[in-house]
């Protein structure tokens, strides 16, 4: 049979499966039937949550329309990186309760016995993947670390980050492989609704706090080194979670950077980054940087300023930041923050071909938006009827046919750099 059944849970948070109605997704606050081809098996070390304060909505097979169950709580899906949502649990508000907190919400169902998700894998690696993250040796790495640098106080932090708050980044740093992290900026010139370092009191809470310092050249170059040598395709990256901005230390990291690459010409130096400063941009790739990743939530303005908030720069200053970028033979990927019902909308997927198009992108990162799917859409002023949205598969798979050479994934890359350095 080509039907899903609804996934649900009780107040106390049992989920459970009601057999006699259908499972259902949403996109931009409306409602579709999930069938079997919109659905991935549930990927492992996923996480269920059940939604409070938010009805369970169902489609009813017998009366062909959709119900709002309200003894019962919606479920959703937390999906591993590598994973793009396609559509939201369905749910509706009982009351006014509380945003949720920073994840994403993929709808899920459940068919013969198994669960399923409403989401596409757009990228193979498992360098974020917690099968292969043993916490023993990652605390042997930490403590080696340590004792090689023992006044090196980004690797303390670093430490922080993977043992208290399960950085995939930092624990392949004290791994030995894949991409390290190089926070470096206590400070942002955004304030973007869904940060995951700083929410304002009243808002949901933070998942990661900010470093409370600017780590000198030298300390960024350690870490840097130790990992380049160490590792067999490293990247090591500027711009984390437990950080605001990057380009306001650029004349921290151009000076680490120049250290790097005078001891070693090997490895990807990558920043991740809002791109709001074209001149610190010009000058970092200058110094040795070589790729960045440029966070979107929009191709359009108007929906970029209402999401980042910035505070001393614009739209048109990431553009240029880009083509700065570009001019240097740079490597640019979009960190794309997907919303279904939004990204897969009809004038959003034609701005972002023009964007594409037009910047000359290498790379784009189908990653998920973390935020309160309704209040997204409230707070943005979103609204997008039935017949516009696309489908956030059928998008990606338009992005493929119309740039065949732009790279679709997950993660930073290191071969599409890489190559360029050669």
């Amino acid at each position: 049979m080509n039907v899903s059944k609804l996934l649900t849970a009780d107040r106390k948070g049992k989920i459970f499966e009601l057999p006699r109605l259908e499972a259902v997704g949403m996109k931009a606050g409306k409602f579709f039937v999930l069938k079997m081809p919109d659905l991935i098996r549930l990927p492992l070390v996923s996480e269920i949550f059940h939604l409070p304060g938010r009805a369970a909505i169902a489609y009813d097979p017998v009366d062909r329309s959709f119900v709002e169950d309200k003894d019962h709580l919606a479920v959703a899906a937390f999906l591993p990186p590598g994973y793009t949502v396609t559509y939201n649990s369905a749910y509706s508000e009982i009351g006014r309760p509380k945003p949720l907190p920073l994840f994403a919400y993929a709808a899920c169902a459940i068919h013969d016995g198994n669960i399923y998700a409403a989401a596409i894998r757009v990228d193979r690696s498992l360098c974020h993947d917690p099968r292969f993250m043993d916490m023993k040796p990652v605390k042997h790495g930490a403590a080696k670390l340590k004792k090689i640098f023992p006044k090196n106080r980004l690797v303390k932090h670093l430490e922080r980050c993977a043992l208290c708050y399960g950085c995939p980044n930092a624990k392949n740093l004290f791994l030995n492989r894949y991409e390290a992290p190089l926070p470096v900026s206590p400070a942002c010139n955004a304030q973007c609704a869904g940060c995951i370092s700083y929410q304002p009191k009243k808002r949901c809470p933070v998942t990661q706090p900010r470093i409370k310092f600017i780590p000198t050249p030298g300390e960024i170059a350690q870490i840097a080194l130790y990992h380049i040598y160490n590792v067999k395709r490293p990247i090591v990256s500027f711009g984390q979670g437990c950080e605001g901005e990057p380009l306001i230390s650029a004349d921290v990291i151009e000076k680490a950077i120049r250290s790097i690459r005078k001891c070693s010409s090997k490895g990807v130096i990558n920043m991740n980054t809002n791109a709001s400063r074209p001149n610190a941009i010009a000058k970092l790739f200058d110094s040795g940087l070589d790729s960045i990743r440029v966070s979107l939530n929009s191709a359009r303005e108007e929906y970029y300023t209402e999401y980042y908030k910035p505070k001393d720069y614009s739209f048109s200053d990431v553009a240029r930041s880009i083509k700065e970028a570009k001019k240097r033979s740079g490597f640019v990927s979009l960190n794309y923050l997907t919303m279904p019902g939004f990204t897969d909308s009809k004038d959003e997927v034609g701005a972002l071909k023009k964007f594409v198009e037009k910047n000359l992108v290498d790379m784009i990162q189908w990653r998920n938006l973390n935020y309160d799917p309704l209040r997204y859409f409230e707070g943005l002023k979103i609204s997008v009827k039935r017949e516009e949205m696309f489908g956030v598969k059928e998008t990606i798979d338009m992005l493929k046919k119309d740039f065949p050479a732009v790279k679709i994934g997950y993660f930073n890359s290191y071969e599409g750099v890489n190559s360029r350095r050669i």
